[in-house]
This record gives C-alpha cells, structure tokens and sequence, in this order.
C-alpha cells in the first residue's frame, strides 16, 4: 500500500505545534517584554543548553560549561555524560553555527523540529505495519501526544485530583530538548527500516535498509543512553521473536539480522573505549544499583501485558496468524518495556528506570498497542470504510486536544522560572558582549560569575561564556571532581552570607538543592533509584557542622580560587555583602533589566 504523506505531514505539523508550545507560552506571557529566552520544560535542559552553547562557539568536544575546563593537549579531560552522548547536540549545534541562530533560538527550534519529525517516522512505522494511512496518523498522535500518560505521568494525576494545581510534570518527556527529542524520532526510523529489511523482497533494498539501519543504530548509541539501549532491547527481542515462531523465509530475515548485528557492535566498541576514559562524576550521578529484583509493575508493562494478551487471544481465535510479520512485531514491541524493567533479573545492575518510563519505555508500549489494535481491526476497517474514517477521525481529534491538555497542565509549571530565565537574559547578554574583552580559551584567564540568583545563575552559560562560581548543574560535567563541586557550593553560600544553621534547616524542610549539591543525586527523591535511602538529620547535622567549619576557616587561598570577575543580583534584593566585601572590592552598579551587575576586583592584603 502507498502512503498518503499528507497525513503524516498533518500529524507532523499537530506535534509541531505540541513540541513548540513552551515557546508559544512564554512569547504569549511576556509579549513585547520578551528578551530572547527560550522556554524550557524540564529544570536539566539549560545544561544541555549550556554544553550546545559551547559547541556553538567551537569549544572542544570534551567541555564544561560551568568551569571553563576544557578538553587541550596539555589538559586533557576525562569523558563527561555530555561529550559521550555528542551526536546529539551536534545535529542542533552545527546548523546553528552556520546559520549564526543563537543557543536559545536552537533550543526551541530542535524541539519543534524533532516533534515534527517524530509525527513522520512514526506515521511511516505504523502505516507500514498497519496498511492504513489515516490510521498511521491517528497511531503518531496517540504515541506521541499520550506517552505522559502510557507512563503514568503528566497531566492525568492533577486533572483526576491526585496532584495540587500547577503539579502536573513532566510535560511531553520525548520532546526534552535537545535529548531524547532529537534521537527519539530516529528510534521509530530505526525500527522502520528494520522493517523495511525484513519486508522486502528486493536485496538491494534490504541491503540499503541494513545500511540505514544500522546508522540510525550509532547516531542513538552517541546520542542517549536510554534509547539506544531500548534499541538493542527491542533489536534482541525481534530475532528472539523469530527464531520462536520462524515466519516463512525466516532464515533469510536472520542471516540479514546477523549482518546488522555486526553492523550494530561497531559503534558499540568505540563506546566502550570512551567509557573507559569517562569521569568518576560520571559516575557519581548514574545511581547504579546492583540487584536481580523484578519490577513488573510499571505502566508501560501493564500496557505490554495487555497488548500480549490481545495478541494471544486472537492467535487462538484465528483472528490474526501468529507467523504474519506484522503480528511478531507487535510482539516484540510489547515485549520491549518488560525486558528494560526487568534486565537487571540477568545482568545484576539497574540504572534510574524511571528514565525508561518516562522518556522511551512508555512510547514503545503504545506504540505496541496502537500497532496491535491496527492489526486486530484491519479486516473490519477495510469492510466499512465510511464508519471507520469517522471513527478514526474521532481518535485523531482526541489525541491532538489530549495532547494541548496536556500542555496546557504541564507547561504551566514552569512559566514562573521561565519568565525569571527571561529577565535575566538583558544582564546575560552584557556579560556575552564583556566576554569580547575578557574571555580567554585558558581557563585561567576566563573571567568567573557569581550570580546570587540560583536560577539565573545555572542559566547562563546558555548565553555568556563565563565560568560561574556555582550552579545547580555543575555536578554532572568532568570540570571539577565531587569534592571540588562540594567547595564550590560551599563557597557560594558563604558569599550569600548563610550559615551552617541555615543550612541544616533548610535540608531538614527539604531543600534538595542543597541535598543534591552535597550528597549527590538519589538522597533527595526516590524516583531515581530502588534503592533510595533518605537523609538522617544526622547527616545533614555533620554537613552542616563541615560548612560551619569551612566558614571559620574561610581565607584568601578560598577567596582566589576561582578568582571573581563580576557578581549578579536581582536588582529587587538586597543581599548581605558582608563576606564578598571583605574580599572584593565592588564596582559602580550596573542596572540590567531587573538584575544589577557587578564588576569586582581581589582586594590586596590589609586593605
């Protein structure tokens, strides 16, 4: 059967829309006030923003943003979760530098480009395996616009009372610039060229779709860890699938799964080689937990029990032939989630599956039950056309207004940090335009931002190539080791003027900023890890006491590294300089927007 693309280009252009709204909201909240920022969806985007930044303005592959520590010949840098998952950014950073778009421009775009995008592949997908058009696009909107809610998440809690209002999170997981939104339309190529490979007849085609397969394969490998490894899943669960039912010319499919599993290994190695070289803050922020414990009980399985379920009852009813190829991909897509959920029951290692629920996992299972339900009502579709289109009609209207429901709840959870984020951007691009005079390649010369705002702060790499003193996404770059990170946070509090009584209550009422930039990740929530242990007031007491001790021991072999360039504060507050001015000595302030900037200068010794 022909595709009618004009479809997929009408689910495209619904996901466009769907993958821009953060944007759109921001654009409509601040109107003629806007100053440039891009909105975001999730807290982690401004240090993918940040390492794009970098990327854009030439930096080294093997960059921190925060730090200034870049990748040289004379100081070589360990492998950050960044630099080995490049080809991501690249797609975005590369197009951006020759069309000289600015990283918060990037941003946005990506996202929309990446929805659009995925509308594509996944119309392609299903229309391959369904024969229907209409219902490949009504397939792209379901798996798209409710992967929040195949996952148990987004909008669905606040809207049946679970959730206070403003609580709904996270908005469309797939789309989170620029990673998984750029892989994740790639996966669904993947799986169609797979197809694609298996279906024809043709060897040249097969050939070539073995080729593009195995491309999509390494561009997922460098791009996202969750992805390419529910890609290997699913890869293992296809030639798992036909070697159980072998489907006519099954050994012929197999010999070209044996060519694209070699094809596969190649990326694979030069993985492994940069894993050897990766930073022990690499490490430090994976929370890998060794256990052989199922967990069977996640949406995404629920929906891939049932899909299994329908699959088996219509085998035995004779509705469908268990050796169609159609029906075993269905299979191995419904057997995807259980396998990533439960790999562990063999490898004796899990890592944040909640990353798995909510960015692929969740996708996959309704992709496996939109697949499956296409297959089952084939026949009946093709026997009433007229009846059919209405109907499924009706479900693309639904998932496109589910989708802005569920932007609409979920976007909004953000907005107030977003504006923040956009008045900030006048005292950014000043500090971009000082960067001409006083930014170096050297790390030793790059000038250093104290920024008192934590969002602004973590914010702005994004836009000024500055180091910064501290900020919330410091940790999981290779610039500084843990203990290192620990003294910066350390120092930023001191230069605020709080104090280890602060400290304490403010973890004790559960500031996890603070926990995170102290204990690392996974003492603050249990979503990340099986294994979360929250933290005892002792610990957080004995913290405390160390930072109390650091701010008696302050001196100025603290007070010059990092040496301070510039000092940024909200403009509406007055913040305690007592410890800075004992140090520094403060310019003329400097009225940017709703921030006043700061230039600083070490005080000599007795002055």
């Amino acid at each position: 059967m022909k595709l009618r693309w004009r479809f997929g280009i009408l689910a495209g252009l619904v996901l466009l829309v769907c993958g821009t709204y953060p944007q759109l909201k921001i654009w409509h909240l601040r109107g003629a006030e806007w100053q440039g920022a891009y909105a975001y969806n999730d807290i982690d985007e401004v240090a993918y923003a940040s390492y794009l930044r970098a990327l854009v303005d030439g930096r080294a592959r093997r960059n921190d943003p925060y730090t200034g520590r870049d990748d040289t010949a004379e100081n070589p840098q360990p492998e950050s979760l960044f630099s080995i998952q490049f080809a991501a950014p690249y797609t975005v950073a590369i197009p951006a530098r020759i069309l000289g778009a600015s990283t918060s421009t990037a941003m946005w775009v990506s996202g929309g480009f990446a929805a659009f995008l995925a509308g594509l592949a996944l119309f392609w997908l299903i229309g391959k395996l369904t024969e229907n058009s209409l219902l490949a696009m009504a397939g792209a909107l379901i798996v798209v616009c409710g992967g929040a809610l195949a996952a148990g998440e987004g909008a669905i809690g606040e809207i049946l009372g679970a959730g206070s209002e403003g609580s709904s999170y996270p908005y469309f997981p797939g789309l989170r610039r620029y990673v998984p939104a750029i892989p994740f339309p790639v996966f669904f190529v993947l799986c169609g060229c797979v197809w694609s490979l298996v279906s024809s007849e043709d060897l040249k085609k097969r050939i070539i779709f073995c080729v593009l397969a195995s491309f999509c394969f390494a561009f997922l490998v460098f791009s996202y860890f969750y992805i390419w490894t529910t890609a290997a899943a699913w890869l293992i669960c296809v030639v798992l699938v036909w070697l159980a039912v072998r489907p006519l010319d099954w050994l012929k499919d197999f010999k070209a799964f044996v060519a694209l599993a070699f094809a596969c290994l190649v990326p694979l190695l030069f993985y492994a080689v940069m894993l050897q070289n990766r930073s022990q803050t690499l490490d430090d922020v994976q929370l890998l937990v060794l256990t052989r414990k199922p967990d069977l009980l996640r949406v995404p399985e629920l929906i891939s029990f049932a899909v299994i379920a329908m699959l088996i009852l219509a085998i035995s009813l004779k509705v469908i032939e268990l050796k169609n190829r159609s029906t075993l991909f269905a299979f191995s897509f419904a057997l995807v989630p259980i396998v990533v959920f439960n790999q562990q029951i063999l490898t004796g290692r899990s890592l944040q599956p909640i990353h798995y629920q909510v960015f692929i996992g969740n996708y996959v299972a309704a992709l496996a039950l939109v697949v499956t339900l296409g297959i089952l009502l084939r026949e009946l579709i093709e026997k009433n056309p007229k009846i059919s289109k209405v109907l499924i009609t009706s479900v693309i209207l639904t998932a496109a207004i589910w989708g802005i429901v569920e932007c609409h709840y979920t976007v909004r959870v953000l907005d107030e940090a977003n504006i923040e984020r956009d008045e900030a951007m006048p005292v950014a691009k000043h500090l971009e335009e000082l960067s001409k005079t006083d930014f170096s390649a050297s790390e030793n010369n790059r000038a250093v931002v104290l920024a008192y705002n934590m969002i602004q702060g973590d914010d702005l790499p994004t836009v000024a190539p500055q180091s910064v003193l501290w900020a919330r996404h410091q940790h999981v770059f290779a610039g500084l080791t843990w203990q290192e990170s620990k003294v910066r946070y350390y120092q930023y509090l001191y230069y605020l003027d709080l104090d280890e009584k602060w400290l304490a209550n403010s973890m004790k009422n559960g500031d996890f900023v603070s926990m995170i930039a102290l204990f690392g990740w996974g003492r603050h929530t249990n979503r990340l890890s099986s294994e979360y242990k929250p933290l005892t007031y002792s610990e957080i007491d004995e913290e405390a006491r160390r930072f109390g001790e650091y701010r008696k021991n302050f001196s100025s072999a603290q007070a010059t590294e990092p040496r301070i360039s510039y000092v940024v504060v909200p403009s509406k507050e007055q913040p305690d300089f007592t410890n800075l001015d004992f140090w520094y000595q403060r310019g003329a302030a400097e009225i940017y927007g709703k921030y006043t900037l700061y230039k600083v200068t070490l005080k000599t010794a007795g002055s």
